[in-house]
């Protein structure tokens, strides 16, 4: 399409402003010209929309987003036979939840809660649709008034049970480093305890101000994930009460049987913190033993690296045999 302008009008839709520009689309704040209400237009960057890998991302997420309706994840309005390659979403003020970590750190006990059991609502919802997120972070949540959430970006989401292959299911570790599941470092395909896992190191940093695993690049923090226990977060925060650690630790358990069952059971707990116990976890008194292992660093390494190849190989498979 280009790069729209401010004042542009594309079809029934007047270019009111930018909001966010990435390097592979944009998203600008428009206004429907039929109702005169405000809307949200996310249009790729023109070099990215040959790209087969982005427009099934962009597919993806235009078709998974017009099929959920909930206060809590961000709606795509149906398409009408547009001409150009771009989806409308209703327009959210409000800044994400990383430009509010970025600028005030810990966000208190009271509000980190309050914003994870509204993710905990949303997730169950998209779950129970069998939808999976895949990439949840700091970055894919709007944050509004009264600390209401709106999930954003379903670009490599994925629906349990779907036949179709495609780039997502080919890549499942392509969430972000700091939130990525265990089972997805190991090349396993996402689930909804894959999304608990995300939300349950997002906690962990609004209620501390840094994320449970850190490292110099993305290898070294999925490999830390791999191996090691996060510092106890009442050791980086003594205001938060026992049974909240509780819960980031159930949300966090690297076996995903061990985890919350749904992000629902997560929410309850959030909202009923007297009545959550503490267990003698082994994490408590073993986190300060990192270990570090050199062949399994390598495997994980080059199971990485060769995983652009086996993707541009399973795609080049499927489009001659589609």
């Amino acid at each position: 399409m280009g790069k729209l302008k401010e004042g542009e009008q594309i079809e029934h839709y007047r270019i009111e402003g930018l909001i966010a520009e990435g390097p592979m689309a944009s998203v600008f704040k428009g206004t429907d010209l039929r109702t005169n209400r405000p809307v949200a237009i996310k249009a790729p960057q023109m070099a990215a929309e040959s790209d087969p890998v982005f427009y099934e991302r962009f597919r993806r997420e235009a078709e998974i987003g017009r099929k959920l309706d909930h206060p809590g994840v961000i709606k795509v309005f149906p398409r009408e036979d547009r001409a150009g390659m771009y989806m409308v979403m209703e327009y959210v003020e409000g800044p994400l939840l990383r430009q509010i970590m970025s600028r005030e750190g810990k966000l208190g006990v009271e509000r980190s809660v309050k914003i994870a059991a509204e993710i905990c609502d949303a997730l169950y919802y998209i779950h129970s649709r069998g939808i999976i997120h895949r990439d949840l972070k700091p970055e894919n949540i709007v944050v509004g008034p009264d600390n209401r959430i709106k999930l954003i970006d379903f670009g490599i989401a994925g629906e349990e049970g779907a036949r179709r292959l495609t780039f997502g299911k080919f890549s499942n570790i392509m969430g972000t480093p700091d939130y990525i599941s265990p089972e997805q470092i190991q090349g396993k395909r996402g689930s909804a305890r894959s999304d608990v896992y995300a939300l349950g190191a997002i906690l962990y940093e609004m209620l501390t101000g840094q994320p449970p695993f850190r490292g110099e690049n993305a290898f070294a923090i999925m490999n830390d994930r791999l191996l090691n226990h996060p510092v106890p977060p009442r050791e980086l925060n003594p205001d938060l009460p026992p049974a909240l650690q509780e819960i980031i630790y159930r949300a966090l358990e690297r076996d995903p049987h061990n985890r919350y069952s749904s992000a629902n059971e997560m929410g309850w707990d959030l909202l009923h913190l007297d009545q959550v116990a503490p267990s003698d976890r082994s994490e408590l008194r073993d986190w300060r033993t990192r270990r570090s292992s050199g062949p399994r660093k390598m495997l994980l390494y080059a199971c990485l690296a060769a995983l652009p190849i086996v993707v541009l190989g399973l795609l080049f498979y499927v489009s001659r045999h589609s």
